[in-house]
């Protein structure tokens, strides 16, 4: 079988668009041969700056031939109907069938198609994908009609064999496929004739070009760390910045270079962030996390060893870091000469939403609900108030308007040059935290009380004006807010009554519009809703951990379900339990109590849930169940009201092997009433001490 080889060499790709392009022509070509019946054993893509590669590993020699059998309109039909099928069928008249049905004679056409040779199947599926190759954004150039993310310079598209290779027959708006590439611009920029992807990866590699992003990314990681260690510091980690950086070179040259004296007062995440994003620069800082030197990654080898290339880039960075530092000085002036007055008040001119206010409005409300919260998450709420009247104000700072990703952090530094406690600062630098799923969560109680009090607000404030997550679509990062709330609450160990303690109804949006123009609705409407919404998150959360969805619907079922730490402390309590032989057998015994008990209640019309009297058993099995159920039953509900769930069902446990001998032994419905009835009343025991730690009935399987 042979092998196929495509690559489009084009001008540069930018490098955010490689990895999804790569991808991209992997599936269109692969989801193209195998639609046309050629399969392949292999399939690998890369990408470069100046090319997107596609390697089939053992691909058919043609496609089968088919056979396949159409049922046409009956016998008797109009002749336009009989002519339209045998257009559509591409056969002549005679070769119909005509078939006996249940509802009459009808045609039959048997249709033949010949296979195709797979240099034929691959011109047509490549000509597909590349005039309809979905870029982001693309462009036209010179008169042809076809359209690429940059001017598309050739085409090499090969089928290797073990007795050589053949150039798929495709030419696309004056470019002919062959069996032709380039190597690096700079430093090999002759053309190199390939046989196969072994011959072509490799003469590649000689020609200064690795195929490979992954490779390049590591020969990055490991050149700049190895300079690094060398003088005795360490690069800062930035896997995005790897990715990108990867995805600008052929031949990555890792050099190191100095960062101007004037600049080491700068604060680190300036330093970092500004070579980051206007120099695509890593950051190399001493053990005491000052930052001292840059690595930049150049595309070719000099003879200076990157000496000239070093003296430019320290040029560049010199100015831009010059304006950092001008941004910093002034910043610090308003910070200490002013208390940063001046950025609070130009809040009131900062839009948050237009149905919810400036970000004035909003940090009024985060300020008022951070201080109703503080004394809940042991905070003092004078200093969590001051901490969220401070935490936006840095969204007006030169600096933050510069680099926006900066706020927070920045106004942690403006926050402790103004003189303010180090618990507030803090605070204003962790109030959007946590960002992700795995980014730390806030532990100290100002910080806590003022990030929770930020998600809450953006929550109930997008919920009062009826602007939820619809589907994929969530523009407020809602979906995050939520999350934030339930890792602060959970990490935390944070007992809150979200309904119960009118948490929700904190924030004051009397004042907001919802779509239709008209005040929105009251927290005490919109609160379940909202509350379904953390729960939804919560779920996913927690199946991450392995807890399935059944178990935490079991105990959402639960009173006190807006205390999310006491649902997740439950839920993963009777996750483990279930996880036992004891758990999985008393599961059994409380499904056949409870189903017995179901349809003796429907027959009988009455509740069976009391009466149950040792004096009416009649068998050792029912006196040993009434015996277990008593000496179990006080310590489940003591370990239930103090909230030990683990211990609880640690008792439900030790009640499996009573119930198993009573399922054996004694034959419910009785008929004796009074012994029956006396039997589903100790069923209606097992039922109701099941239910008080979670709805059972709501465990799948």
């Amino acid at each position: 079988m042979p092998d196929l080889l495509i690559e489009l060499f084009s001008e540069e790709i930018p490098a955010r668009m490689q990895a999804r392009a790569a991808e991209d022509l992997r599936k269109l070509v692969t989801d193209g041969l195998v639609e046309a019946g050629l399969t392949y054993a292999h399939a690998g893509a890369f990408a470069t700056p100046r090319r997107l590669a596609l390697a089939l590993e053992g691909v058919m020699e043609r496609s089968p031939d088919t056979r396949e059998e159409r049922r046409g309109p009956k016998v008797g039909a109009p002749e336009k109907a009989v002519e339209g099928f045998l257009r559509g069928a591409g056969v002549a008249r005679e070769a119909l069938e005509i078939r006996d049905e249940k509802k009459g004679q009808v045609y039959v056409a048997t249709i033949h198609r010949a296979g195709r040779p797979a240099a034929e199947i691959v011109a047509e599926v490549l000509e597909r994908t590349i005039r309809g190759f979905p870029w982001p954004k693309s462009m036209r150039w010179g008169t042809g009609s076809l359209r690429w993310v940059r001017p598309l310079h050739r085409i090499l598209c090969i089928l290797t064999r073990e007795d050589g290779h053949e150039i798929v027959p495709l030419e696309i708006d004056g470019i002919a496929a062959s069996d032709v590439t380039e190597g690096h611009r700079f430093m090999a920029p002759s053309e190199i004739r390939v046989t196969g992807f072994e011959d072509y990866a490799a003469k590649l590699k000689r020609a200064k070009v690795i195929l490979d992003p992954a490779e390049r990314a590591e020969i990055i990681r490991h050149d700049a760390a190895g300079l690094a260690f060398a003088t005795g510091l360490e690069v800062v980690e930035d896997e995005g910045l790897l990715r990108e950086v990867a995805g600008l070179v052929e031949w990555p040259v890792v050099l190191m270079g100095r960062i101007g004296e004037a600049f080491l007062d700068l604060p680190p995440e300036v330093l970092q962030t500004s070579m980051r994003e206007h120099q695509k620069f890593f950051s190399v800082r001493e053990t005491s996390g000052r930052i001292t030197r840059f690595v930049t990654v150049a595309n070719r080898e000099t003879a200076d060893d990157g000496a000239t290339i070093l003296a430019g880039n320290q040029r560049v960075l010199a100015a831009r870091l010059a304006d950092a530092a001008f941004f910093w000085q002034n910043d610090l002036r308003v910070a200490r000469e002013e208390k940063m007055r001046p950025w609070l008040d130009a809040l009131g001119s900062v839009t948050f939403h237009a149905k919810l206010g400036s970000e004035a409005d909003r940090v009024a409300r985060i300020a008022a609900l951070a201080r109703e919260m503080a004394p809940s998450v042991g905070a003092d709420p004078d200093m969590a108030e001051e901490a969220a009247r401070l935490a936006k104000a840095d969204l007006t700072s030169e600096m933050v308007y510069e680099f926006p990703e900066l706020q927070g952090i920045m106004g942690r530094y403006y926050a402790t040059d103004a003189g303010f406690p180090d618990e507030v600062a803090q605070a204003v630098a962790e109030h959007y935290a946590p960002l992700g799923p795995s980014d730390t969560v806030p532990t100290a109680p100002v910080s806590i009380a003022v990030s929770l009090a930020e998600k809450i607000d953006k929550l109930t404030g997008f919920w009062a004006i009826e602007e939820k997550p619809t589907g994929s679509k969530d523009p407020y990062a809602l979906r995050r807010a939520a999350l934030g709330v339930i890792r602060l609450l959970l990490t935390n160990d944070l007992r809150l009554n979200l309904i119960g303690d009118r948490v929700f109804s904190k924030a004051d949006f009397s004042h907001a519009e919802n779509e239709a123009g008209l005040v929105g609705p009251k927290p005490e409407e919109y609160g379940p809703d909202l509350l379904a919404f953390l729960h939804d998150r919560l779920k996913v959360h927690l199946r991450d951990e392995g807890i399935r969805h059944d178990v935490i619907d079991a105990c959402l079922a639960m009173h006190g379900n807006d205390d999310l730490t006491l649902l997740v402390r439950r839920a993963r309590a009777l996750s483990e339990f279930l996880k036992t032989d004891d758990g999985e057998n008393l599961l059994q015994g409380f499904r056949r109590a409870n189903n017995i008990l179901s349809q003796a209640e429907e027959q009988d019309g009455v509740e069976y849930s009391y009466g149950a009297d040792l004096k009416f058993a009649e068998t050792e099995a029912e006196r040993a169940l009434f015996a277990a159920l008593d000496s179990e039953e006080p310590g489940i509900e003591a370990a239930m009201k103090s909230e030990d769930f683990t211990a609880a069902m640690a008792g439900l446990a030790r009640l499996r092997a009573p119930i198993d001998v009573f399922f054996e032994a004694v034959q419910i419905n009785s008929d004796v009433q009074v012994v029956r009835r006396n039997r589903l009343n100790l069923l209606s025991r097992i039922r109701r001490l099941c239910l008080d730690v979670a709805d059972l009935t709501r465990i799948e399987g």
